[in-house]
């Protein structure tokens, strides 16, 4: 497998080597592996997840604890793929099932309350931008 160290990972991602080791502090990410020496060496998936974090805080506008959120909701739904076929009870896989939805309902809401609020602000923006444009055509008439 493949490492890289955090050099490699910050050019990658487009964060600072400051920014990674936060996150890893926060718990955003998993401690990487450490070399002999004590230098972080990371994994491809490691490289993977923190481009999700990116995009999430980037497109999405997730603060650190909402991305704390989405990303324990996306871990459990990767567990329970891989041990769903393997649990024993249909009331047990039934409760999981639950509780992802649960989850994934909650990140739905919020996701929908943002975009309410950005659609909003695009609109006073846009208001803006017109009183603006009709501020300047008077200006050319005169």
């Amino acid at each position: 497998m493949e490492r890289f160290k955090i050099d490699d990972v910050a050019k990658a991602t487009g964060l600072t080597k400051r920014t990674i080791r936060y996150y890893e502090e926060i718990g955003l990410i998993k401690p990487p592996a450490r070399s002999e020496g004590g230098t972080r060496l990371y994994t491809a998936e490691d490289i993977e997840r923190l481009k999700n974090i990116v995009a999430a805080r980037e497109v999405l506008g997730f603060s650190l604890q909402e991305l704390q959120h989405f990303l324990a909701l996306k871990e459990t739904m990767e567990t329970h793929r891989a041990e769903y076929r393997h649990a024993a009870a249909g009331s047990e896989k039934r409760r999981e099932l639950e509780q992802i939805s649960a989850g994934l309902r909650r990140q739905i809401a919020m996701l929908e309350e943002k975009m309410k609020k950005m659609a909003m602000l695009k609109q006073e923006l846009e208001q803006m931008a017109e009183r603006v444009d009709a501020l300047l055509q008077e200006r050319r008439e005169e």
